[in-house]
Order: C-alpha cells, then structure tokens, then sequence
C-alpha cells in the first residue's frame, strides 16, 4: 500500500463522507447499501458511555430500523432484569408510570449510562409505537451483560415463587451458598481462589437444569407473555451461572473474563432471537454497546492481547448478515467518573492526540458527518492502516490520556462504518447532583450538535 500524504488524505475523506444536515434523512445512506433486505444485526457503538450524541444518534437510526425495516430487538450492554423491567414497560405489562420509573434499576454504577435523558425518550417512543401494535408485532427491550448477579437470583425466586413455591424454596437454598460473601463478588472470588472455600458452581448449574427440566410444566399456561416470562426466568438463571464463572476466573491470569464476559453477550443475544424466532416472531437486532464491544477485535491491540470481542464473534456467526458501525469524537465534553464508584461528572474531553483517527477526521474538516467504508476501496485501504483510537468508558483520566484511553486499530477493518461528530456534549443523568453541575467545564463552553 503506497503512503499518501495527510493533505491528500483529507480530501479523500472529504469526498466520501456523507455529511450531516442535522435532519432526520442524514442516515439516509446506511440503507442504501446493497445488501440492506439481508442484514439482521446491527451493532452501534460509542466512543464513550457519556456522550449526548452518541445516544441521540443511536436512537434515531434504531428508531428507523424499528419503523422501517422489521427490527423487533433493541439490545444493549446492559443487565438483563433492569432492562426486562423497561422491556414490560414499554409492552405495557408493567406497573411503572413513565420511563423515568421504569429506568429505575439501573441503580449499579454507572447510573448515568441508562438513566439519562437521551435512553428515556426513547423507552417513551418504544413504548407509543407498541401501543399500536398486537404482542408479538412489538418490538423489545433487553440486556446483554454480565453483572446482574443479585437481582437475577431475586428474578428467579419470584418467577418461581408465582409457578412453583417448592421449586422456589429449592433455588433459595441453592442460592444461599452465596450469602456469606455480601454483595461484593469480588470477595467470592477471592475466597473461592485463595480461602480454600468451595464455589458455587454446582449449585448454580442445578438451578438451571432444574428451571429447564420443569418448562414443560410451567409453560403449560397459554400465550406468548407466559413463554416470554419464563424465557425472562431461564436467561437469569444462566446469567447467574455465567456470573459465578467469570467471578471464579477473574484471578487467574490465564482465563480473560473479557472473553467470558463478550461470549455471553452474544449468547443471550442468539438465545433472544432463537426464542422469538420459536415463537413464530422473525426477528432482527439493533445492539448497543461501546466501540471496544462492537468493533472487530482481531483488527486491534485487543485481538493481538488474545481478547475478542461481540463485534468479532456477531462477525464470524453472522457474517454479511451484520452491520456494525462506530461512533468518533475529537473535544467537548463527557459525563464519566474521577474513578470507579464515583459520581458521574461533566468533564472536558482533550482534543484528541495527533496520530489519532480522530485527530485525522478532525483535521479533514468534518463536523457531523458518515463514512461507509465498502463505498471507496481505495479510503477503506488507506484507513486500514493502523493508528490510535480513543475509547472512553465510564472512567476518564485524562492526565493518563495516552495509556488510560487510546490504543491501535485498523479502523475501516474495525467498522463497517463509521459516524464522526467532531464537537460533543455530555449526556444529561435524570439524577443530576451537585457533583455532575460542578465540573471542569466553563459555563461558556461550547456545544455541538
């Protein structure tokens, strides 16, 4: 591959990229690519869990999809019984009033990342869009990660509690073998690796075979809720399993609990569309999760670490089926935190350092703008060159920017596409406090779209 020089390079980019007009028709060319009537995943990604435009950005295209092109599962990087509870109520099964209250709990850290503004106007728009619609024509709202562990447990007790108080009685005494270890999961996993204590492993397996062994008498009940809540009971019963597994191999080097932990999502996101597809509901997933979830792995430091990731394994299980597409930022503003367990801040997000994709599609000059890789050869080689990439999670330090936030990507062989908006802002939390409203950035600072 020849070099080019950054001027040309900037052109190059400047000729492909659709750039936006703050309209609803400025995602437009993402389905207009050829093979559009075939894809049945798409992840969308975010440089940071903070930003008002990723979310915002995220919510119209799914909205489009939803309306347009038989998408019936939102799915995020999030815990399956708090996002279950907005999932009911947008179908209006539930007992919440708004979204707002629906929302409610995401009460683990980061808070912010689902309990903002940006996710409860979408929850409302799910929810007027299935009130026009018969159940199994709505679309659904589910959790992908990992780190539900307590309120799965509470989940399936109460499921069983309603179908079945023996078999409730049962999974309580099983789940119990965690009890001496509090809340904290670290503990157990230190306890089970250096306190000579026995794991929980066989106790949470049991649980789940059982729950799988009776469905044929509690599903006995008729409709499709009733298979759906028992489906909701099932995935939390695995879940809690998957837990107590990535918890046993977080202090043993060999084992990456990033792997275990990405391999379960998309285990529930293929248990998801299986059972919808079961049921007679042909299904197709949008999936939101940051860029270091959705990108390609083997393309980046990850994949060379011997990490993968949701976008590498959705790549190789679905093949041309899926779409991912990430999201850039250059400056502006985030909300994230000091540390981990922190209150969330709105925070000064650095320009980003030369070298960086970012800084390349800065100095292009694009503001808000998409780039489709497949649409210029010719780009797509010139970006498949590897070079930094900024990825912001719920921490940000920036005096670490370099270490704590970049690391090297092919980006065209990373994305699909890619949605740049040079300027941000920080996504608004509903639980404001005192420590988001007092922040490193002036009351002037200026925002983007």
């Amino acid at each position: 591959m020849a070099d080019i020089d950054n001027k040309s390079l900037s052109i190059m980019i400047q000729a492909a990229a659709h750039h936006f007009t703050r309209t609803i028709h400025d995602y437009d060319p993402l389905f207009q690519l050829p093979n559009w009537n075939n894809i049945e995943i798409v992840l969308l990604g975010e440089a940071t869990h903070g930003t008002h435009e990723f979310y915002r950005a995220r919510a119209e295209i799914s909205k489009q999809l939803i309306t347009n092109y038989g998408f019936n599962i939102i799915a995020l990087e999030a815990d399956w019984p708090d996002s279950y509870r907005v999932n009911r109520y947008i179908r209006g099964i539930g007992h919440d009033v708004d979204a707002n209250q629906a929302l409610s709990d995401f009460k683990r850290f980061p808070t912010w990342m689902w309990r903002n503004r940006e996710v409860m106007e979408f929850v409302e728009w799910m929810r007027n869009y299935n009130q026009r619609r018969v159940y199994e024509k709505q679309a659904g709202f589910y959790g992908l990660d990992l780190y539900s562990m307590h309120a799965s447990i509470d989940a399936v007790i109460h499921y069983l509690d309603k179908v079945d108080p023996d078999a409730a009685k049962r999974a309580r005494h099983r789940y119990a073998c965690f009890d001496q270890f509090g809340t904290n999961l670290q503990t157990y996993a230190y306890a089970t690796a250096f306190g000579g204590i026995e794991a929980c492993e066989q106790e949470v397996i049991m649980q789940l075979l059982e729950l799988r062994e009776r469905s044929v008498d509690y599903l006995q009940r008729d409709g499709l809720m009733a298979n759906d809540e028992f489906f909701y009971a099932e995935q939390n019963a695995k879940l809690v399993k998957n837990v107590e597994e990535y918890y046993r191999a977080m202090l043993h080097p060999a084992q990456s609990t990033w792997n275990l932990r990405d391999r379960h999502m998309l285990e529930t996101l293929n248990a998801l569309i299986n059972h919808l597809e079961e049921s007679g509901r042909p299904s197709k997933a949008v999936v939101w999760a940051h860029n270091s979830h959705i990108g390609d792995a083997r393309v980046t430091e990850m994949g060379k670490r011997g990490e993968l990731n949701l976008g590498q394994l959705v790549r190789e299980h679905y093949g041309k089926r899926a779409l991912n597409i990430g999201f850039t930022t250059y400056s502006g503003t985030v909300t994230a935190a000091l540390d981990w367990d922190k209150p969330g801040q709105r925070r000064i997000v650095r320009e980003a350092l030369p070298g960086s994709v970012e800084r390349l599609l800065h100095d292009a000059g694009l503001s808000a703008s998409l780039l489709i890789f497949a649409e210029h050869p010719d780009l797509k080689n010139e970006l498949s060159i590897s070079r930094l990439e900024r990825a912001i999670g719920v921490v940000y330090r920036p005096d670490t920017e370099r270490i704590s936030h970049y690391f090297k990507t092919s980006l065209s062989e990373q994305f699909d596409a890619l949605i740049h908006f040079d300027q941000t802002r920080a996504v608004e939390p509903l639980d404001l406090t005192e420590h988001w409203q007092i922040n490193e950035a002036p009351a002037t600072y200026p925002y983007g779209l």
